[in-house]
């Protein structure tokens, strides 16, 4: 081995520098949380990384998303895609795989095997769900983080040791804010990712990993450390003594329908929500064009798409057939909003 990695060898100690590039890191998401944690392992010698994102890269991306550059914009590149080639620049000694896909509960078990941690980056807490199921199911650590505005927290879920998230749903301040409705700000993104970064080093250093949520907000400089280990639950449907890990299960999931002869597709949330159409419409009123709204749906023009949207988060998309592309759009009209009650 040449130097590479002499200054983190020496605080770590040569065996944990082997394991970490022994290790086969899966990152779910290619946004904000995803580039930088994948920069700083690929930096630290990460022996593989696993990219998985289904979106491409975008003007407002280079603001927080460190890997990218306006090239990748002109090209319209997927962002797994523009993260694999940016980081086979950074680190030519490590396997670094980029893969354009939705993750979902149909194919993250399969994207999930043979990988040593996860890194959770995505920006909807449904999906995030759905991970911490497969995570729990497969025994393997699964590292949260989220981050928005300048607020963020992280925590580290180990398999039998502390609780999942499924346990935290009622307890941990998630909020239906995304970077769409109110913004963020690169340096909260950089301090979550250096605590999922930590998590993951840690673990492959063979410490024991508290059940701390960590939380900050970067603007109101406050910051707290809530361990929650009383809060596993012996019950818990993802984790407890019997589970069943609903989240992939399909009625869970999200179901899409191609409406035929309409140039459309139906998608009707697993997790039922109920959304404000006022002040989704107010969120996107910027965004759209021939917006429309009464007590009963909100209609409008999203780039090439007619969306037609209602307030249990059911909605009609036109002008698209194929169901993966409809689940796209979906998502990225879900973060533009923001607006559940």
């Amino acid at each position: 081995m040449n130097n590479r990695y002499a200054r983190q060898a020496l605080f770590l100690g040569e065996n944990t520098q082997q394991r970490i590039q022994q290790a086969k890191v899966l990152i779910i998401g290619a946004g904000a949380l995803g580039s930088a944690s994948a920069e700083m392992l690929a930096r630290a010698g990460a022996g593989k990384l696993t990219i998985v994102d289904r979106d491409y890269v975008e003007w407002s991306n280079l603001q927080r998303q460190q890997l990218y550059i306006e090239t990748d914009v002109r090209q319209n590149l997927p962002k797994a895609i523009a993260a694999e080639k940016r980081l086979a620049q950074i680190n030519s000694e490590i396997t670094i795989a980029g893969i354009v896909e939705d993750v979902h509960g149909l194919n993250i078990e399969e994207l999930m095997k043979s990988h040593t941690i996860v890194v959770d980056a995505t920006d909807n807490f449904e999906t995030s769900l759905m991970i911490n199921d497969a995570a729990m199911k497969q025994g393997i650590p699964y590292i949260f983080g989220a981050c928005v505005g300048s607020y963020g927290l992280a925590m580290p879920i180990i398999p039998g040791e502390t609780p999942c998230l499924h346990c935290l749903l009622e307890h941990l301040p998630l909020d239906t804010m995304t970077c769409d409705a109110v913004g963020v700000i690169s340096p909260i993104v950089q301090v979550i990712a250096a605590f999922q970064v930590m998590h993951v080093l840690k673990w492959l250093a063979g410490k024991t990993m508290a059940p701390i949520v960590q939380s900050i907000d970067l603007w109101k400089e406050e910051r707290a450390e809530i361990n929650v280990a009383k809060l596993k639950n012996p019950h818990c449907l993802t984790c407890g003594e019997k589970p069943i890990y609903p989240f992939l299960q399909f009625e869970n999931q999200m179901k899409t329908h191609v409406l035929c002869g309409r140039d459309a597709v139906q998608l009707r949330p697993g997790l039922v929500q109920e959304y404000s159409l006022e002040q989704l419409a107010s969120n996107i009123s910027q965004q759209v064009t021939n917006l429309v709204v009464n007590p009963y749906l909100l209609s409008c023009q999203f780039e090439v798409y007619r969306i037609v949207f209602f307030a249990n988060g059911r909605a009609i998309i036109h002008g698209v057939t194929d169901s993966k592309k409809a689940r796209v759009i979906y998502n990225r009209f879900i973060q533009m909003g923001g607006a559940c009650k």
